[in-house]
Protein backbone atom coordinates (compact mmCIF):
# COMPACT_ATOMS: atom_id res chain seq x y z
CA UNK A 1 0.00 0.00 0.00
CA UNK A 2 2.73 2.28 -1.18
CA UNK A 3 1.38 4.35 -3.52
CA UNK A 4 -2.31 5.55 -3.99
CA UNK A 5 -2.66 3.85 -7.60
CA UNK A 6 -1.35 0.36 -5.80
CA UNK A 7 -3.46 0.43 -3.05
CA UNK A 8 -6.77 -1.79 -2.84
CA UNK A 9 -9.98 0.42 -3.22
CA UNK A 10 -11.34 -0.35 0.67
CA UNK A 11 -7.89 0.78 1.79
CA UNK A 12 -7.93 3.55 -0.61
CA UNK A 13 -11.30 4.95 0.61
CA UNK A 14 -10.81 4.77 4.05
CA UNK A 15 -7.28 6.22 3.85
CA UNK A 16 -9.31 9.31 1.84
CA UNK A 17 -11.99 9.55 4.53
CA UNK A 18 -9.57 9.66 7.50
CA UNK A 19 -8.57 12.75 5.63
CA UNK A 20 -11.94 14.09 5.08
CA UNK A 21 -12.75 13.51 8.85
CA UNK A 22 -9.67 15.51 9.75
CA UNK A 23 -10.55 18.19 8.20
CA UNK A 24 -13.94 18.22 9.08
CA UNK A 25 -12.90 18.40 12.58
CA UNK A 26 -10.92 20.97 12.21
CA UNK A 27 -13.56 22.92 10.68
CA UNK A 28 -16.10 21.93 13.16
CA UNK A 29 -13.47 22.78 15.87
CA UNK A 30 -13.05 26.29 14.71
CA UNK A 31 -16.75 27.20 15.50
CA UNK A 32 -16.46 26.15 19.18
CA UNK A 33 -12.44 26.95 19.78
CA UNK A 34 -12.72 30.99 19.64
CA UNK A 35 -15.40 31.03 22.61
CA UNK A 36 -12.27 30.58 25.11
CA UNK A 37 -9.92 32.96 23.35
CA UNK A 38 -12.30 35.94 22.84
CA UNK A 39 -11.25 38.07 25.64
CA UNK A 40 -7.38 38.26 24.95
CA UNK A 41 -8.43 38.37 21.29
CA UNK A 42 -10.14 41.63 21.74
CA UNK A 43 -7.47 42.63 24.66
CA UNK A 44 -5.07 42.87 21.33
CA UNK A 45 -6.99 43.61 18.56
CA UNK A 46 -9.73 46.04 20.32
CA UNK A 47 -13.11 45.85 18.45
CA UNK A 48 -15.62 45.32 21.62
CA UNK A 49 -18.21 45.98 19.71
CA UNK A 50 -17.53 43.43 17.01
CA UNK A 51 -15.97 40.51 18.43
CA UNK A 52 -19.38 38.58 18.16
CA UNK A 53 -18.85 38.79 14.38
CA UNK A 54 -15.81 36.16 15.39
CA UNK A 55 -18.08 33.41 15.45
CA UNK A 56 -21.04 34.98 14.01
CA UNK A 57 -18.88 35.64 10.28
CA UNK A 58 -17.96 31.99 10.77
CA UNK A 59 -21.37 30.21 11.39
CA UNK A 60 -22.71 32.45 8.24
CA UNK A 61 -20.14 31.73 6.01
CA UNK A 62 -20.50 28.42 5.86
CA UNK A 63 -24.42 28.01 6.31
CA UNK A 64 -24.54 30.54 2.85
CA UNK A 65 -21.91 28.56 0.87
CA UNK A 66 -23.10 24.85 1.55
CA UNK A 67 -25.89 24.89 -0.95
CA UNK A 68 -23.60 26.00 -3.83
CA UNK A 69 -20.95 23.53 -2.47
CA UNK A 70 -23.49 20.52 -3.09
CA UNK A 71 -24.50 21.45 -6.73
CA UNK A 72 -21.41 22.13 -7.80
CA UNK A 73 -20.18 18.59 -6.08
CA UNK A 74 -22.95 17.41 -8.76
CA UNK A 75 -22.27 19.29 -11.50
CA UNK A 76 -18.21 19.36 -12.00
CA UNK A 77 -17.74 16.12 -9.30
CA UNK A 78 -17.10 15.85 -5.42
CA UNK A 79 -13.18 15.19 -6.00
CA UNK A 80 -12.53 19.05 -6.60
CA UNK A 81 -15.08 20.60 -4.88
CA UNK A 82 -13.66 19.05 -1.29
CA UNK A 83 -10.00 19.86 -2.48
CA UNK A 84 -10.99 23.21 -2.59
CA UNK A 85 -13.02 23.67 0.13
CA UNK A 86 -10.07 22.38 2.30
CA UNK A 87 -8.01 25.00 0.57
CA UNK A 88 -10.21 27.59 1.13
CA UNK A 89 -10.30 26.50 5.30
CA UNK A 90 -6.47 26.38 5.31
CA UNK A 91 -6.15 29.83 3.49
CA UNK A 92 -8.86 31.53 5.68
CA UNK A 93 -6.93 29.56 8.67
CA UNK A 94 -3.38 30.94 7.72
CA UNK A 95 -5.26 34.62 7.82
CA UNK A 96 -6.90 34.58 10.74
CA UNK A 97 -3.47 33.69 12.52
CA UNK A 98 -2.05 36.64 10.88
CA UNK A 99 -4.54 39.26 10.93
CA UNK A 100 -3.55 42.52 12.04
CA UNK A 101 -6.79 44.23 12.72
CA UNK A 102 -10.41 43.00 13.92
CA UNK A 103 -12.04 43.53 10.17
CA UNK A 104 -9.44 41.71 9.08
CA UNK A 105 -9.96 38.81 11.55
CA UNK A 106 -13.47 38.45 10.81
CA UNK A 107 -12.79 38.67 6.87
CA UNK A 108 -10.51 35.51 7.63
CA UNK A 109 -13.08 34.11 9.45
CA UNK A 110 -15.44 34.58 6.07
CA UNK A 111 -13.20 32.55 4.07
CA UNK A 112 -12.65 30.42 6.42
CA UNK A 113 -16.72 29.27 7.12
CA UNK A 114 -16.64 29.35 3.16
CA UNK A 115 -14.20 26.44 3.22
CA UNK A 116 -15.88 24.67 6.40
CA UNK A 117 -19.12 25.12 4.78
CA UNK A 118 -18.16 23.00 1.47
CA UNK A 119 -16.17 20.15 3.82
CA UNK A 120 -19.85 19.28 5.63
CA UNK A 121 -21.77 19.09 2.36
CA UNK A 122 -19.41 17.36 0.22
CA UNK A 123 -17.95 14.78 3.24
CA UNK A 124 -21.79 13.73 3.33
CA UNK A 125 -21.90 13.11 -0.22
CA UNK A 126 -18.85 11.52 -0.84
CA UNK A 127 -19.86 8.71 1.68
CA UNK A 128 -22.70 8.19 -0.13
CA UNK A 129 -21.20 8.15 -3.27
CA UNK A 130 -18.47 5.69 -2.15
CA UNK A 131 -20.67 3.27 0.05
CA UNK A 132 -24.04 2.00 -0.45
CA UNK A 133 -26.83 1.69 1.98
CA UNK A 134 -25.59 -0.27 5.07
CA UNK A 135 -21.91 0.04 4.64
CA UNK A 136 -22.23 3.83 4.48
CA UNK A 137 -24.21 4.30 7.82
CA UNK A 138 -20.87 3.22 9.39
CA UNK A 139 -18.82 6.41 7.78
CA UNK A 140 -21.71 8.10 8.86
CA UNK A 141 -21.40 7.16 12.64
CA UNK A 142 -17.63 8.52 12.44
CA UNK A 143 -19.10 11.24 11.01
CA UNK A 144 -21.07 12.09 13.80
CA UNK A 145 -18.52 11.55 15.95
CA UNK A 146 -16.27 14.39 14.54
CA UNK A 147 -19.11 17.03 15.48
CA UNK A 148 -19.96 15.17 19.05
CA UNK A 149 -15.60 15.02 19.67
CA UNK A 150 -15.12 18.84 18.20
CA UNK A 151 -17.92 19.99 20.09
CA UNK A 152 -16.31 18.32 23.42
CA UNK A 153 -12.57 19.42 22.64
CA UNK A 154 -13.33 22.97 20.97
CA UNK A 155 -13.17 24.92 24.92
CA UNK A 156 -10.09 23.29 26.42
CA UNK A 157 -8.31 22.68 23.09
CA UNK A 158 -8.96 26.74 22.50
CA UNK A 159 -8.17 27.69 26.44
CA UNK A 160 -4.61 25.75 26.63
CA UNK A 161 -3.59 27.14 23.17
CA UNK A 162 -4.67 30.51 24.50
CA UNK A 163 -2.94 30.12 27.88
CA UNK A 164 0.59 28.65 26.20
CA UNK A 165 0.66 29.64 22.53
CA UNK A 166 -1.22 32.78 22.33
CA UNK A 167 -4.60 32.90 20.46
CA UNK A 168 -3.24 33.39 17.18
CA UNK A 169 -2.22 29.31 17.65
CA UNK A 170 -5.95 28.33 17.27
CA UNK A 171 -5.96 29.24 13.64
CA UNK A 172 -2.22 28.12 12.69
CA UNK A 173 -2.48 24.58 14.01
CA UNK A 174 -5.28 24.01 11.26
CA UNK A 175 -2.33 24.66 9.04
CA UNK A 176 -0.20 21.92 8.67
CA UNK A 177 -2.70 19.65 9.91
CA UNK A 178 -5.02 21.03 6.96
CA UNK A 179 -2.44 20.57 4.40
CA UNK A 180 -1.97 17.26 5.70
CA UNK A 181 -5.32 16.00 5.54
CA UNK A 182 -5.28 18.17 1.93
CA UNK A 183 -2.87 15.78 0.73
CA UNK A 184 -3.86 12.38 1.43
CA UNK A 185 -7.70 13.37 -0.17
CA UNK A 186 -5.90 14.47 -3.36
CA UNK A 187 -3.54 10.78 -3.41
CA UNK A 188 -6.31 8.75 -2.09
CA UNK A 189 -9.70 9.62 -3.23
CA UNK A 190 -10.76 8.36 -6.08
CA UNK A 191 -14.33 9.32 -7.72
CA UNK A 192 -16.13 9.99 -11.21
CA UNK A 193 -15.21 13.07 -13.14
CA UNK A 194 -18.02 14.88 -14.57
CA UNK A 195 -18.45 17.76 -17.06
CA UNK A 196 -21.58 19.56 -17.97
CA UNK A 197 -22.71 22.43 -20.27
CA UNK A 198 -25.74 22.81 -17.76
CA UNK A 199 -25.54 26.76 -16.68
CA UNK A 200 -25.02 26.93 -13.02
CA UNK A 201 -28.32 28.53 -11.06
CA UNK A 202 -26.63 31.76 -10.17
CA UNK A 203 -29.95 33.33 -9.45
CA UNK A 204 -31.27 30.49 -7.38
CA UNK A 205 -27.82 30.69 -5.26
CA UNK A 206 -28.13 35.03 -4.43
CA UNK A 207 -31.38 34.36 -3.39
CA UNK A 208 -31.06 31.82 -1.52
CA UNK A 209 -27.96 32.88 0.27
CA UNK A 210 -30.17 36.20 1.18
CA UNK A 211 -32.55 34.10 2.88
CA UNK A 212 -30.09 32.00 4.68
CA UNK A 213 -28.52 35.52 6.24
CA UNK A 214 -31.87 37.11 7.32
CA UNK A 215 -33.31 34.10 8.39
CA UNK A 216 -30.08 34.03 10.56
CA UNK A 217 -29.65 37.56 11.78
CA UNK A 218 -32.95 36.51 13.04
CA UNK A 219 -34.13 40.46 13.61
CA UNK A 220 -38.02 41.39 13.08
CA UNK A 221 -36.59 43.04 9.61
CA UNK A 222 -33.71 40.50 8.47
CA UNK A 223 -36.46 37.90 8.89
CA UNK A 224 -38.75 39.27 6.88
CA UNK A 225 -37.02 39.55 4.74
CA UNK A 226 -35.23 36.27 4.58
CA UNK A 227 -38.99 34.56 4.20
CA UNK A 228 -39.70 36.61 1.18
CA UNK A 229 -35.89 35.42 -0.33
CA UNK A 230 -36.99 32.32 0.36
CA UNK A 231 -40.34 32.45 -1.31
CA UNK A 232 -38.94 34.16 -4.17
CA UNK A 233 -35.75 30.59 -4.50
CA UNK A 234 -38.57 28.46 -4.48
CA UNK A 235 -40.29 29.86 -7.78
CA UNK A 236 -36.72 30.83 -9.27
CA UNK A 237 -36.25 27.05 -8.75
CA UNK A 238 -39.03 26.07 -10.48
CA UNK A 239 -38.08 27.40 -13.35
CA UNK A 240 -33.78 26.47 -13.53
CA UNK A 241 -32.19 24.11 -15.50
CA UNK A 242 -29.93 22.54 -12.93
CA UNK A 243 -31.70 24.35 -9.73
CA UNK A 244 -29.26 23.94 -6.49
CA UNK A 245 -32.27 22.45 -4.41
CA UNK A 246 -34.48 20.33 -7.30
CA UNK A 247 -37.70 20.50 -5.93
CA UNK A 248 -38.45 17.30 -7.03
CA UNK A 249 -36.63 15.45 -4.77
CA UNK A 250 -39.79 16.34 -2.37
CA UNK A 251 -41.84 14.21 -4.37
CA UNK A 252 -40.08 11.04 -2.68
CA UNK A 253 -41.55 9.96 0.64
CA UNK A 254 -38.25 9.03 1.91
CA UNK A 255 -36.74 12.48 1.29
CA UNK A 256 -39.18 14.76 2.18
CA UNK A 257 -40.07 12.97 5.72
CA UNK A 258 -36.06 12.92 6.12
CA UNK A 259 -35.62 16.52 5.86
CA UNK A 260 -38.85 17.32 7.59
CA UNK A 261 -37.21 15.38 10.84
CA UNK A 262 -34.24 16.81 10.26
CA UNK A 263 -35.11 20.22 10.73
CA UNK A 264 -37.43 19.42 13.99
CA UNK A 265 -33.98 17.56 15.34
CA UNK A 266 -32.06 21.04 14.68
CA UNK A 267 -34.49 23.28 16.19
CA UNK A 268 -34.78 21.08 19.39
CA UNK A 269 -31.33 19.11 19.16
CA UNK A 270 -28.85 22.33 18.41
CA UNK A 271 -31.12 25.29 19.07
CA UNK A 272 -31.49 24.48 22.51
CA UNK A 273 -27.69 23.63 23.80
CA UNK A 274 -26.79 27.04 25.44
CA UNK A 275 -29.60 27.05 27.23
CA UNK A 276 -29.02 24.05 28.74
CA UNK A 277 -25.67 25.44 29.77
CA UNK A 278 -27.82 28.29 31.13
CA UNK A 279 -29.77 26.08 33.25
CA UNK A 280 -26.61 24.85 35.00
CA UNK A 281 -24.56 27.90 35.37
CA UNK A 282 -28.34 29.90 36.77
CA UNK A 283 -30.67 27.61 38.50
CA UNK A 284 -27.85 25.04 39.08
CA UNK A 285 -25.38 27.34 40.61
CA UNK A 286 -22.63 26.14 38.50
CA UNK A 287 -19.90 27.92 37.22
CA UNK A 288 -18.46 27.76 33.74
CA UNK A 289 -16.02 25.24 33.49
CA UNK A 290 -18.19 23.11 36.37
CA UNK A 291 -20.80 23.52 33.52
CA UNK A 292 -19.06 22.12 30.66
CA UNK A 293 -18.05 19.32 32.74
CA UNK A 294 -21.52 18.87 33.68
CA UNK A 295 -22.38 18.62 30.03
CA UNK A 296 -19.86 16.40 29.23
CA UNK A 297 -21.73 13.11 29.89
CA UNK A 298 -24.51 14.36 27.33
CA UNK A 299 -22.03 15.13 24.77
CA UNK A 300 -20.40 11.29 25.39
CA UNK A 301 -23.79 10.19 24.98
CA UNK A 302 -23.96 11.99 21.31
CA UNK A 303 -20.73 9.93 20.39
CA UNK A 304 -22.27 6.76 21.54
CA UNK A 305 -25.58 6.32 20.52
CA UNK A 306 -24.03 7.49 16.90
CA UNK A 307 -21.78 4.98 16.66
CA UNK A 308 -24.02 2.47 18.24
CA UNK A 309 -26.92 3.23 15.54
CA UNK A 310 -24.12 2.92 12.75
CA UNK A 311 -23.28 -0.43 13.94
CA UNK A 312 -26.65 -1.71 14.07
CA UNK A 313 -27.91 -0.39 10.61
CA UNK A 314 -25.20 -1.53 9.21
CA UNK A 315 -25.40 -4.77 10.33
CA UNK A 316 -29.44 -5.27 10.34
CA UNK A 317 -30.30 -2.47 7.12
CA UNK A 318 -33.01 -1.52 9.32
CA UNK A 319 -32.87 2.75 9.79
CA UNK A 320 -36.30 3.79 11.15
CA UNK A 321 -35.87 2.53 14.58
CA UNK A 322 -32.77 5.27 15.16
CA UNK A 323 -35.35 8.45 14.47
CA UNK A 324 -38.17 7.14 16.03
CA UNK A 325 -36.59 6.22 19.24
CA UNK A 326 -34.21 9.57 18.73
CA UNK A 327 -37.47 11.45 18.63
CA UNK A 328 -39.51 9.44 21.80
CA UNK A 329 -36.45 9.94 23.84
CA UNK A 330 -36.05 13.21 22.81
CA UNK A 331 -39.72 13.78 24.02
CA UNK A 332 -38.84 12.34 27.38
CA UNK A 333 -36.09 14.16 28.22
CA UNK A 334 -37.92 17.77 27.61
CA UNK A 335 -40.78 16.57 29.26
CA UNK A 336 -38.62 15.86 32.25
CA UNK A 337 -36.21 19.30 32.23
CA UNK A 338 -39.43 21.16 31.95
CA UNK A 339 -39.90 19.89 35.61
CA UNK A 340 -36.27 21.11 36.67
CA UNK A 341 -35.82 23.74 39.12
CA UNK A 342 -33.37 24.87 41.37
CA UNK A 343 -33.93 22.10 44.01
CA UNK A 344 -33.51 19.40 41.78
CA UNK A 345 -30.58 17.40 42.25
CA UNK A 346 -27.51 17.43 40.08
CA UNK A 347 -26.77 14.39 39.61
CA UNK A 348 -30.82 13.62 38.32
CA UNK A 349 -30.50 16.98 35.98
CA UNK A 350 -27.54 14.83 34.33
CA UNK A 351 -29.80 11.98 33.84
CA UNK A 352 -31.79 14.24 31.80
CA UNK A 353 -28.99 15.48 29.78
CA UNK A 354 -27.80 11.97 28.99
CA UNK A 355 -30.52 10.58 28.06
CA UNK A 356 -31.08 14.32 25.30
CA UNK A 357 -27.91 13.75 24.39
CA UNK A 358 -28.38 10.18 23.30
CA UNK A 359 -31.33 10.93 21.51
CA UNK A 360 -29.75 13.95 19.54
CA UNK A 361 -27.03 11.25 18.79
CA UNK A 362 -29.19 8.51 17.49
CA UNK A 363 -30.75 11.18 14.12
CA UNK A 364 -27.79 13.02 13.58
CA UNK A 365 -26.33 11.58 10.44
CA UNK A 366 -29.06 8.68 9.93
CA UNK A 367 -31.53 11.45 8.48
CA UNK A 368 -28.27 12.40 6.31
CA UNK A 369 -28.27 8.43 5.28
CA UNK A 370 -31.96 7.99 4.48
CA UNK A 371 -32.54 11.25 2.40
CA UNK A 372 -29.66 9.65 0.49
CA UNK A 373 -31.69 6.18 -0.79
CA UNK A 374 -33.24 5.83 -3.73
CA UNK A 375 -31.67 9.12 -5.78
CA UNK A 376 -29.27 9.27 -8.58
CA UNK A 377 -24.99 10.11 -7.60
CA UNK A 378 -25.99 13.12 -9.47
CA UNK A 379 -28.14 14.40 -6.73
CA UNK A 380 -26.44 13.55 -3.40
CA UNK A 381 -24.71 17.13 -2.94
CA UNK A 382 -28.05 18.94 -3.31
CA UNK A 383 -29.34 16.41 -1.18
CA UNK A 384 -26.60 16.62 1.43
CA UNK A 385 -26.85 20.44 1.13
CA UNK A 386 -30.69 20.38 1.71
CA UNK A 387 -30.64 17.98 4.61
CA UNK A 388 -28.28 20.75 5.84
CA UNK A 389 -29.88 23.56 4.67
CA UNK A 390 -33.19 22.80 6.86
CA UNK A 391 -31.80 21.44 10.03
CA UNK A 392 -29.51 25.00 9.82
CA UNK A 393 -32.63 26.81 9.35
CA UNK A 394 -34.26 24.33 12.03
CA UNK A 395 -31.72 25.37 14.14
CA UNK A 396 -32.28 29.27 13.33
CA UNK A 397 -36.50 28.55 14.34
CA UNK A 398 -34.72 27.20 17.45
CA UNK A 399 -32.95 29.88 18.78
CA UNK A 400 -35.39 32.98 17.93
CA UNK A 401 -38.38 31.08 19.25
CA UNK A 402 -36.55 30.30 22.42
CA UNK A 403 -34.96 33.24 23.36
CA UNK A 404 -38.16 35.06 22.74
CA UNK A 405 -40.14 32.60 25.16
CA UNK A 406 -37.28 33.10 27.76
CA UNK A 407 -37.31 36.66 27.34
CA UNK A 408 -41.28 36.75 27.60
CA UNK A 409 -40.92 34.52 30.83
CA UNK A 410 -38.27 35.90 32.31
CA UNK A 411 -38.90 38.36 35.55
CA UNK A 412 -36.04 38.00 38.16
CA UNK A 413 -32.81 37.39 38.65
CA UNK A 414 -33.49 34.93 41.22
CA UNK A 415 -32.51 31.17 40.26
CA UNK A 416 -35.94 30.50 40.63
CA UNK A 417 -36.81 32.90 37.87
CA UNK A 418 -34.19 31.66 35.79
CA UNK A 419 -35.22 28.09 36.15
CA UNK A 420 -39.15 28.68 35.83
CA UNK A 421 -38.24 30.67 32.07
CA UNK A 422 -35.90 27.78 31.35
CA UNK A 423 -39.19 25.73 31.78
CA UNK A 424 -40.81 27.27 28.84
CA UNK A 425 -37.93 26.93 26.76
CA UNK A 426 -38.21 23.14 27.26
CA UNK A 427 -41.86 22.65 26.90
CA UNK A 428 -41.44 24.77 23.39
CA UNK A 429 -38.98 21.61 22.40
CA UNK A 430 -42.29 19.14 22.76
CA UNK A 431 -44.20 20.20 19.83
CA UNK A 432 -41.64 20.07 17.46
CA UNK A 433 -40.30 16.48 18.87
CA UNK A 434 -44.11 15.35 18.12
CA UNK A 435 -43.59 16.70 14.62
CA UNK A 436 -40.19 14.86 14.54
CA UNK A 437 -41.92 11.56 15.62
CA UNK A 438 -44.68 11.87 12.65
CA UNK A 439 -42.46 12.22 10.29
CA UNK A 440 -40.14 9.27 11.73
CA UNK A 441 -43.31 7.02 12.27
CA UNK A 442 -44.34 7.30 8.25
CA UNK A 443 -41.15 6.73 6.85
CA UNK A 444 -40.89 4.09 4.36
CA UNK A 445 -40.44 0.48 6.31
CA UNK A 446 -37.26 -0.11 3.71
CA UNK A 447 -34.03 -2.21 3.71
CA UNK A 448 -30.85 0.21 3.12
CA UNK A 449 -29.02 -1.13 0.34
CA UNK A 450 -26.67 -3.79 0.43
CA UNK A 451 -24.85 -2.43 -3.00
CA UNK A 452 -25.18 0.96 -4.64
Amino acid sequence: MSTALGAPPRARNTLALVGLFVAVFLAMLDSQVVATALPRLVGELGGATSFAWVTTAYLLAGSVSAPAYGKLGDLFGRKRVVLVAIALFVLGSLACALAPTMPLLIAARVLQGVGSGGLFVAVAAIIGELFPGREGARYFAWFSICFAGSSLAGPVVGGVLTDFAGWRSIFGLNVPIGLVALVIVARFLRLERRRTTAPFDFAGLVVLSGAIVGLTLATPLSASIGAVLLVAFLFIERRAAEPIIPLRLFRARMFSLSVLASAAAGFVFLGSVNYLALFLQTAGGAGPSEAGLLLLPMTLAVAASSMVAGKIIARTGAYRWAPILSMTLGLAAALAMSTMDESTPLPLVVTYLVVFGAAAGLNMQVLSMAAQQNVARTDLGAVSATVGFLRSLGTTAGLTVFGAVFTGSFGTDSPAGYASALNGVFWVMVPALVTGLAAALFLPRVSLRRNH
